[in-house]
């Protein structure tokens, strides 16, 4: 199944270019083709083309769903984006083909990256939402001094992940919650200042690791994610 993205489809029914593109010249698409469309915000809508132009296609919509994902729990990763863009941009597809509600670029101490475009990262979010068959788009924020997100509210679990072991750490399988809203913080290459780590943990924020290995950045957003699904879903199956 292909999915096109439109987030105004109810006011505007005509698809964006990149999709338009997409539909008319790659897929070969034609005046009364049925396709899916998604808004990003968790509806899909079933669409007739009335105009195959390969810059504005409009739509005719014949029905819409509901089309919500598939966990009722927040899962938010504040994360230093790494040197390279090119990881920073896969961990946001591959977090976002997992399951992920928001992506908050962290500024760290020790970060690589002072700044960065989140416009790009959203590109990659669309693409990989309609891959993975979802219809709701992950937030991403812009990049956040992490003094300040500490500041802010968070869901009741709350987790730091870093190397040092200054301070006694256990498994984020052993803490986390199945089922539960989580917000999981995610150190920069060099890792969290014991500044930052003492400040998180006297934010409430619990210090955990994920498991014997050292993980790039962008390797342990996903572990810490995946970790989380996996304990929820198995928590389903048993109940």
């Amino acid at each position: 199944m292909i999915q096109f993205y439109c987030p105004d489809i109810e006011s505007l029914p005509v698809l964006p270019e990149s999709d338009s593109n997409h539909a008319v010249r790659v897929l070969r698409m034609h005046e009364g083709d049925l396709l899916q469309v998604i808004d990003g915000r968790g509806h899909a809508f079933d669409c007739r083309l009335t105009a195959a132009h390969p810059k504005k296609a409009v739509l005719e919509i014949i029905a819409k769903r509901d089309m919500p994902l598939p966990w009722d729990y927040c899962i938010t990763v504040a994360v230093a984006p790494t040197k390279s863009m090119d990881r920073m941009e896969w961990m946001v597809e591959k977090l976002t083909e997992i399951g992920i509600n928001r992506i908050v670029p962290l500024k760290c101490e020790h970060s690589e990256r002072k700044d960065i475009k989140t416009e790009r990262l959203k590109k990659v979010a669309v693409a990989a939402m309609k891959q993975s068959l979802k219809s709701v788009l992950p937030q991403i924020d812009e990049m956040t001094p992490m003094r300040d997100f500490l500041t802010r509210q968070h869901p009741d679990q709350k987790f730091i992940a870093y190397c040092d072991d200054i301070h006694q750490r256990q498994e984020l399988a052993c803490r986390y919650i199945a089922g539960k809203s989580a917000t999981i913080l995610i150190g920069p290459e060099g890792d969290f200042s014991p500044d930052e780590i003492r400040a998180a943990i006297e934010s409430g924020f619990q210090p955990i690791t994920l498991g014997a290995n050292r993980l790039r950045t962008e390797t342990a957003a996903l572990v810490a994610v995946d970790t989380c699904h996996i304990l929820s879903q198995t928590a389903r199956c048993r109940g």
